[in-house]
């Protein structure tokens, strides 16, 4: 019986298909088999290297029969190389099932490192880089969306996520409303292609950026956002109390309108308390 193959998880260029690397042509080629996210797109990247190992598709809707059948290759001593339309796979890409799977078997799983278009937005962009959270994409649905800006609103670590070009106006201007007019925003669109554009402002800017010029609003983006600064965010929280006890103040005592305020955005009551005491002195209600 032959040993068990092994299973490459091969990176590919984001763009530019000179960016692929010397071991990963070699690995293309030697491999018995290809698993691809789609074979009609990755064949452009395999001619240019000449490469014409068979090549198979492999994506998030492959049936399990499929997923077994590489499987079974691997296990009968087949080497497969599994890549993704750009960039490294299983990075906010289809595979995981199949890597995990094979680690049950104990199969070997090698990378092949390579280009990673998260990675190469971060380092052109300008922002803190020591501490970062991948988010992928965010839901296609507005409310979605927002609530799900919603939830990282008070997040310390750069942000960074990843953008179609039906998406992305709507998208970033979520998040100039949830983050912040101010946030510090990176766009990065099409990557190391030939029309490749970068804008970092903040958030009101970028959205300027995108409105000013419909060519901007095509491609493919890495759009990364600063991280909160948390005296900022109180700052923040704390204004928009303010402008809801205004409001509130005209139905309800103040005590009540503050009560209220601080439940809604967050903002500390016994700040809130006390600026509403100040702006409002005299004001018995």
């Amino acid at each position: 019986m032959s040993d068990p193959g092994t299973l490459y998880i091969v990176a590919t260029p984001i763009g530019n298909l000179d960016d692929i690397s010397k071991r990963a042509a070699e690995i293309l080629n030697d491999v018995d088999l290809i698993a691809a996210e789609d074979t009609r797109h990755s064949q452009r990247l395999l001619q240019s290297i000449q490469v014409q190992t068979p090549v198979v598709s492999h994506h998030d809707f492959s049936a399990d029969i499929a997923i077994q059948r590489i499987l079974d290759k691997l296990e009968a001593g087949d080497s497969v190389a599994l890549i993704s339309d750009a960039g490294t796979p299983l990075i906010s890409d289809p595979g995981y099932k199949l890597v995990r799977l094979a680690r049950e078997r104990n199969l070997s799983v090698i990378p092949i490192p390579g280009a990673s278009a998260l990675i190469t937005a971060l380092s052109v962009s300008g922002l803190a880089t020591d501490r970062f959270t991948f988010e992928g994409f965010l839901p296609n649905k507005a409310q979605a969306r927002q609530k799900k800006l919603s939830l990282l609103a008070s997040e310390q670590r750069t942000m960074v996520f990843y953008e179609s070009t039906h998406r992305i106006v709507d998208s970033v201007t979520d998040m100039s409303v949830v983050f912040g007019s101010e946030r510090l925003i990176f766009i990065a669109r099409e990557l190391t292609k030939r029309f490749e554009s970068h804008f970092l402002g903040a958030a009101s800017a970028c959205v300027e950026w995108l409105g000013a010029d419909a060519n901007q609003q095509k491609g493919e983006f890495v759009v990364i956002v600063s991280g909160s600064d948390a005296q900022l965010e109180e700052k923040r929280k704390h204004e928009q109390a303010m402008d809801i006890v205004r409001l509130l103040k005209q139905e309800v005592s103040m005590k009540k309108a503050v009560s209220l305020a601080s439940q809604i955005s967050g903002a500390r009551k016994n700040l809130l308390y006390e600026a509403a005491l100040k702006e409002f002195a005299g004001d018995e209600r």
